[in-house]
């Protein structure tokens, strides 16, 4: 049996989940989604989630119609009914059914779309050797033209950029900016340590403001490792000491080789090594508890 999908208002089978091919989120990319983890029967950041995925529908002028506290029920009902503790959550919000035009006033209600399942990105090898990744043609887009920042249905800009990276034999892309200076990868951000100083781009250089990006760097900080946010290029990161990804579903993820070129000694670094940890050890305690009731009647 699949899994159960809350589609509008309705928990369903996942074959009955359907959407309408009038649908914008469909048709044009209109809509906005949030990525979010459960870890040991509690999900990760989901107000940091929520906060972003409201954000991010305002500036697209999607008004959604269930309030943050309706959707956190919603996303823990989800996971109970699929007797989930350790899952991806993907909780979409497109502009919903309208006409085969552009105008978003023909489309009245929204549709929110809540899944749940396990999900597994990376083998646990890599987190100890790390990955091999590329730079690639595609630039990021600028953000006076769609703004990364904003969390949106369209992926093409990201998806290009994987293709290059998959026909290359490699698992994860890096993009620059329109300048060349490193932005972010397709799905994750992106960090390099440089003489015990752990940097990573702004988010003006045109990424996405990542909830496991923001946790890291609290991380780091808390460590007493020094961090900067500052623009740098891919010769910066060929010279750098270490380097690593950040994302919701990769969590903290060496990289390795960029390029062809080995960064540091080609092995995984301290730093890095020592915020994996620290990540792994606050997942496994920090969260909203999707089973709460059975916990209190339990205690």
């Amino acid at each position: 049996m699949g899994q159960w999908v809350y589609l509008n208002g309705e928990y369903v089978p996942q074959e009955a989940a359907k959407i309408s091919v009038f649908d914008h989120g469909f048709l044009y990319g209109d809509g906005v989604f949030e990525g979010i983890r459960a870890y040991k029967g509690k999900v990760f950041k989901l107000d940091e989630h929520l906060e972003r995925l409201f954000k991010s529908a305002k500036a697209i002028s999607l008004e959604i119609p269930l309030s943050r506290e309706q959707l956190k029920e919603k996303i823990l009902e989800t996971l109970r009914k699929n007797e989930l503790y350790d899952a991806y959550i993907r909780l979409v919000v497109s502009r919903g059914e309208g006409d085969l035009g552009l105008d978003p006033a023909k489309c009245p209600y929204p549709q929110i779309i809540i899944i749940a399942d396990k999900i597994s990105i990376y083998p646990e090898k890599l987190y100890e050797e790390g990955l091999e990744v590329i730079t690639v043609s595609t630039r990021r887009n600028i953000p006076s033209a769609i703004d990364p920042r904003i969390k949106s249905l369209n992926y093409l800009n990201n998806i290009l950029a994987k293709i290059e990276a998959s026909a290359r034999g490699v698992p994860e892309a890096i993009m620059l900016n329109k300048d060349g200076y490193i932005a972010e990868c397709t799905g994750d951000n992106l960090f390099i340590v440089e003489r015990g100083v752990l940097i990573t781009p702004p988010t003006w250089v045109g990424i996405l403001e990542g909830i496991t990006r923001n946790v890291v760097i609290e991380l780091a900080r808390n460590e007493n490792i020094p961090v900067e946010e500052k623009v740098f290029t891919p010769s910066e990161l060929y010279s750098s000491d270490e380097c690593f990804l950040t994302g919701t579903a990769a969590e903290v993820i060496p990289v390795t080789k960029v390029d062809g070129r080995a960064i540091g000694d080609g092995r995984v670094g301290r730093i890095t090594k020592k915020l994996i940890q620290s990540f792994r050890e606050l997942t496994g305690k920090e969260g909203v508890p999707i089973y709460q009731e059975k916990e209190e009647k339990s205690g």
